[in-house]
């Protein structure tokens, strides 16, 4: 039952900024890693940015992007700054988590939330 839950997604302009959420609910028992992807029609999902042991971005969100957790209330943050046409992509929330009723810990992805930049 748990779920996560992205928002934030919108139209900006080139050089613009967006601030993506995300949010787990549903009995969160240990939460280790959060992360984000994105992915473009008709190529694969990549890694954004993620948060746990330690933390990594893609080349392309270095210096650009900024990835929070917020563990008391099992969140994840994507501030993206200087935004290009070329980060026009659907953005996934990730979560690895024990749920608090089950002893593995178990991987979840959101729904997605689309990032448009454009003129």
């Amino acid at each position: 039952q748990v779920r996560l839950v992205e928002s934030g997604g919108a139209l900006v302009q080139p050089g613009g900024s967006l601030r993506l959420s995300c949010a787990a609910s549903g009995g969160v028992g240990d939460l280790k890693t959060m992360a984000w992807y994105r992915q473009v029609p008709g190529k694969e999902r990549e890694m954004v940015a993620s948060s746990g042991s330690t933390t990594n971005y893609a080349e392309f969100a270095e210096g650009r992007f900024t990835i929070s957790l917020d563990n008391a209330a099992n969140a994840v943050f994507l501030q993206m700054n200087s935004l290009k046409p070329e980060d026009t992509a659907v953005y996934y929330c990730y979560a690895r988590l024990r749920p608090h009723t089950h002893w593995a810990y178990i991987e979840y992805w959101g729904q997605g939330t689309q990032v448009t930049v454009s003129s």
